[in-house]
């Protein structure tokens, strides 16, 4: 038996954006779909939105989105430090690992372009380079250099 798992983004009306960012950021091929494709009629407020969106690079990166109907609104989210922790009240991350910071640093610089930085990308305890942002879609990445096994 063979499991793969593909992290799907539900965004405000964005989808096509983001997917166009992340393309531009990981490489891959972009495909998406919808609503109207799949019989909204043309001039519902949604038909142009994408209901089926995805992205898969030669590099294994797998990344699926769509727009929520009627949903035009950003996600509130909520950053603090405690205890000298950066704590977060979002549900999920994405992660993106690289073998080394100059392959991690490109990466970073593409998802940082209107983000708002949670920890900057530097050397940290575990990692030659670990830093967490939150996207100009409202996503949450943690992005680090991989460790020797």
């Amino acid at each position: 038996m063979s499991i793969s798992t593909t992290p799907h983004l539900n965004l405000p009306g964005t989808a096509r954006a983001a997917l166009d960012v992340y393309r531009g950021v990981f490489g891959g091929e972009v495909s998406t779909t919808t609503y109207g494709e799949l019989g909204m009629p043309d001039g519902s407020p949604d038909a142009d939105k994408v209901v089926f969106g995805s992205l898969s690079s030669e590099d294994g990166v797998r990344l699926m989105a769509y727009d929520i109907p009627g949903r035009e609104n950003a996600f509130p989210s909520d950053t603090r430090r405690e205890n000298g922790a950066t704590l977060t009240d979002q549900p999920s991350f994405l992660s993106a690992s690289a073998a080394s910071l100059e392959e991690l640093q490109p990466i970073w610089d593409g998802l940082a372009e209107g983000a708002r930085v949670i920890e900057p990308l530097a050397a940290s305890a575990w990692s030659a380079g670990f830093g967490m942002l939150t996207d100009r879609f409202g996503v949450t990445w943690s992005l680090d250099v991989r460790t020797a096994a």
